[in-house]
C-alpha cells in the first residue's frame, strides 16, 4: 500500500527542540515577535540541509511547549523522509540547527536535544530499523495544512531571501537578515520555477503561496470545471498524473463537487509545498476560460457569480 503509484507519499511526524543552556529557553525566543523570524529562519535552513531541498519537508505549525519547542513535520515523498532520517540519525541535523541559531540569532553555539515521534512511537528507540520509522511516520497523515503564522513567515523569509540576493553587497543588520545559505528552489519533476511576480490581465500581482482563503473559494466556485483544471495542474505537479484525477472524483463523488475539488487542490498544495503558487493556479483558471474565479481569487471584483 505505501508504494502506491498513484496515491503520494505523505507522512507526519514532531520534532522536540530543547536547549541544555539554562539561558536559552526556545519557546521563549519563538514567542518574542523580534526573535520569532530568526528561529523559524534557523529552523527553515537546517530542515532544508538535512533533506538536500527547501522544499523537502513542511513546517506545519510550530508549538510552544516550554521547555520544549515542537515542529510538526509534513513529508511528501518517501526519498525526502528518509534523508531527513539519515540527517537526524548521523547527527548532521542537530549540528545544522546549531549553527543556523548561532547564526540566525548572533549568539553563542545553542546545545540541543531533540526528540522524534511519530504519534505514539518515538522513533529514536528504532532510527536504526530505517524502513520501520518510514512506515511509522507514513501511517501519520498531516491533520492541517501549514499554519496561518508559518505561511506569512515563509512569506517572509523568502521575501528576505530575494532582497538579500538582490543586495548580496550590502551589509544587513538585522538579525534575520545575517548571512546564511540562501535557499535554493530546485525544479521538482517538471515543476517550473518560482516566479516573485505574474501578469495577469495588464496587472502585475505576488506570486503568493496558495491561501486557505484562495483554497475554499476556488472549491466554492469551480464547480464541474475542477477536473479540467486539475488536467492543466497535472502537467506540472506529478500527484494529479492519472489515475490520481479519476481516483479523487470516485473516491469523493457523494461528498460532491465542492469536496471534490477542494481534495484536488489539497493534493497540489500537499505535493508541491512552497511551488503551490497562485501564478500556477491562475494560469490553470484562464487555461479553462474561468475568468471570473481567478478575479475573484486576486482580488479584483466581489464575487457575484464565479462559476
Amino acid at each position: 500500500k505505501m508504494a502506491g503509484s498513484s496515491v503520494p507519499w505523505i507522512g507526519s511526524a514532531y520534532l522536540f527542540l530543547q536547549s541544555t543552556c539554562k539561558t536559552i529557553a526556545l519557546p521563549s525566543l519563538y514567542e518574542s515577535s523580534q526573535k520569532k523570524p530568526c528561529v523559524f529562519k534557523a529552523l527553515k535552513l537546517a530542515l532544508a540541509d538535512s533533506t538536500g531541498s527547501v522544499n523537502g519537508v513542511d513546517m506545519l505549525k510550530v508549538h510552544c511547549s516550554h521547555p520544549h519547542l515542537i515542529v510538526q513535520l509534513r513529508f511528501c515523498k518517501r526519498e525526502n523522509c528518509r534523508r531527513f532520517l539519515r540527517s537526524y540519525r548521523e547527527g548532521a541535523l542537530q549540528k545544522s540547527l546549531q549553527s543556523h541559531l548561532q547564526l540566525s540569532l548572533a549568539t553563542t553555539m545553542v546545545p540541543l536535544e531533540m526528540e522524534l515521534k511519530a504519534g505514539s512511537e518515538h522513533l529514536d528507540k528504532m532510527l536504526k530499523d530505517e524502513d520501520h520509522c518510514l512506515e511509522c511516520i507514513y501511517r501519520e497523515k498531516p491533520d492541517r495544512l501549514p499554519d496561518e503564522e508559518i505561511t506569512e513567515l515563509e512569506e517572509r523569509l523568502k521575501s528576505l531571501m530575494l532582497h538579500q540576493s538582490a543586495n548580496n553587497n550590502v551589509a544587513v543588520k538585522d538579525c534575520s537578515s545575517l548571512k546564511s545559505p540562501s535557499l535554493p528552489y530546485p525544479p521538482q519533476g517538471s515543476s517550473p520555477p518560482l516566479q516573485v511576480t505574474f501578469i495577469f490581465q495588464g496587472q502585475q500581482f505576488d506570486n503568493r503561496t496558495i491561501t486557505p482563503d484562495d483554497h475554499q473559494k476556488f472549491a466554492k466556485f469551480v464547480s464541474k470545471k475542477w477536473k479540467q483544471v486539475g488536467r492543466s495542474l497535472q502537467r506540472s505537479c506529478r500527484a494529479l498524473r492519472d489515475p490520481a484525477i479519476d481516483n479523487l472524483a470516485l473516491e469523493y463523488d457523494r461528498e460532491g463537487l465542492y469536496e471534490q475539488a477542494y481534495q484536488m487542490l489539497l493534493r497540489f498544495i500537499q505535493s508541491e509545498g512552497k511551488k503551490a503558487t497562485i501564478a500556477r493556479l491562475i494560469a490553470a483558471l484562464e487555461e479553462n476560460s474561468l475568468i471570473s474565479l481567478a478575479e475573484e481569487l486576486l482580488g479584483l471584483h466581489s464575487n457575484e457569480d464565479c462559476s
